[in-house]
């Protein structure tokens, strides 16, 4: 094999392994605060649409619980930032980042299981960002941020699952 290949190939494994390593590690905290602020916006924002376009009660119900907490959660880490002095992207580089990770959902008869199941991969990427972010961080306010929130979310989870499921009956949980 030639050499330079050789080096080459080596190099990009280092590059690949080193990227792998620093997504096993926390983001920093004002790169956790801007990344959990923009999923919770999307989480928000597609909740608000699923709560305009489902007839479901269940649903309604569920895009309440999810916008208030979602919505307390985004307040508590902006109030973190400042105390902290760090350093936050702007609004609308959020709402941009919102609008990406928002998920595509079909109108129509399949829109609640759709948006169910949007909802329970979001809410699990969130707990593992929280989890994650509490168990690598050395800001209290972070862990005590994690500690409040990661409940809430579970919670989320669980409902959105019982949607999923189409049992409406779970949701009081």
């Amino acid at each position: 094999m030639n050499p330079i290949a050789t080096v080459m190939r080596g190099a990009g494994l280092a590059l690949l392994l080193g990227l792998g390593a620093t997504r096993a590690l926390a983001q920093s905290p004002a790169d956790f605060i801007d990344d959990a602020s923009a999923k919770g916006m999307a989480d928000i924002e597609a909740s608000r649409l699923a709560h305009q376009q489902t007839s479901s009660k269940a649903v309604k119900e569920y895009t309440i619980q999810v916008i208030n907490d979602r919505t307390t959660a985004n307040q508590h880490l902006a109030k973190i930032a400042k105390q902290l002095d760090l350093p936050v992207a702007p609004r609308e580089q959020v709402m941009d980042q919102a609008r990406r990770l928002m998920p595509s959902v079909p109108e129509g008869e399949d829109f609640d299981r759709a948006y169910a199941a949007s909802q329970v991969k979001a809410t699990e990427e969130a707990i593992q960002q929280i989890q994650q972010q509490a168990q690598a961080s050395e800001v209290p306010e972070l862990k005590a941020f994690a500690e409040e929130t990661l409940p809430k979310l579970q919670n989320h989870l669980q409902m959105a699952k019982a949607l999923q499921a189409g049992r409406s009956d779970r949701l009081d949980g």
